[in-house]
């Protein structure tokens, strides 16, 4: 089989680029592709190899950027690690996606903005919750990416441990590994892992677990303060309703901030590392690549960590769960 040979290397950290593209949310404009060739180029050369994209990235006309900067950024990209360049994209389980087909010929059209295949091809969420009768065939088709050779492997996003084995069951029958799969997960959105027990699933069946969101759209950045001023958009609404709630975990990421004499944010990411999970906070300036790169090369230490996760513990505020995440 030719596609056991291509093995994807997964790094300690990866970056997400959802804002590539997005006016709506983050505020995106074409003059800052410049500054992403330089995000993508710093990251990879610090060994931060792994990019997640999505083929619904991208607002209106938009529709798809973040995989074209990807592709175009990839080519351009001339230096170390070049040949650890993970490109990661989840195909959106739109409904008027039904078919088997369907998924292969997005995956199809990913590869086509990319300039290249996909490295690791995930479905974007379950649509358990809603239209269970439309997964499968789904399924099927980003299995039948791999089996083709397209991509390199297959991984999930937004899957609890329920749905995780009954898709690993399904795709075990054809001999598809599941390499990864990723869940919203923080400080403040501690549910899918500590909950519902997903890590011991991902480590039993052998799938890495990618955390998203680790700074909870920057919450845990220290930046913002309860009083204002908020991030503009539809985050403002999220920082007035949980920043009151969330003062006494900034007070306890601050302390050991200081004293390791790092950041709040790369506190709080190297939390998600020290979890056994591989976070993909996003980066739009050189500045935040920067600091994200800065959670790499140390690690907390067990009292630390068991610090903050009794402090998360007890706050009654936490970061909503992503609509899709199932049990």
């Amino acid at each position: 089989m030719m596609h056991t040979s291509q093995k994807l290397t997964f790094p300690t950290m990866g970056c997400g680029t959802w804002a590539w593209g997005n006016r709506l949310l983050w505020g995106y404009d074409e003059s800052m592709d410049n500054q992403l060739q330089a995000v993508f180029n710093l990251c990879v050369s610090n060994g931060v190899t792994l990019f997640d994209t999505g083929d619904s990235y991208g607002t209106g006309r938009l529709n798809g950027r973040s995989e074209q900067l990807l592709g175009q950024f990839s080519r351009e990209y001339q230096g170390a690690n070049k040949e650890n360049i993970c490109i990661a994209t989840k195909l959106a389980a739109y409904p008027w996606r039904l078919t088997r087909k369907s998924m292969v010929s997005a995956g199809k059209s990913s590869a086509q903005r990319l300039g290249k295949n996909v490295d690791l091809v995930q479905m974007h969420w379950s649509t358990a919750n809603y239209a269970p009768w439309q997964e499968a065939a789904l399924l099927d088709g980003l299995a039948d990416l791999y089996e083709q050779g397209l991509v390199k492997g297959v991984g999930l996003s937004n899957y609890g441990p329920k749905r995780l084995k009954w898709v690993h069951k399904r795709f075990s029958e054809r001999g598809v590994p599941i390499a990864s799969l990723q869940v919203q997960y923080s400080l403040l959105s501690t549910y899918p892992v500590t909950e519902l027990g997903l890590k011991e699933v991902c480590d039993e069946l052998g799938i890495k677990l990618i955390a998203y969101s680790p700074l909870a759209l920057g919450l845990l950045t220290g930046k913002y303060s309860e009083k204002g001023p908020f991030p503009k958009g539809i985050r403002s609404l999220l920082f007035r309703q949980l920043l009151p709630g969330i003062q006494p975990l900034l007070a306890c990421l601050g302390e050991i901030a200081q004293s390791r004499n790092k950041t709040l944010s790369q506190v709080a990411i190297n939390w998600c590392i020290g979890k056994g999970t591989i976070p993909i906070p996003g980066a739009k300036t050189v500045e935040q690549a920067e600091q994200n790169i800065g959670a790499l090369g140390w690690q907390l230490d067990t009292g630390e960590i068991a610090t903050l996760d009794k402090v998360a513990g007890s706050l009654n505020k936490k970061m909503v769960q992503n609509i899709f995440q199932t049990q």
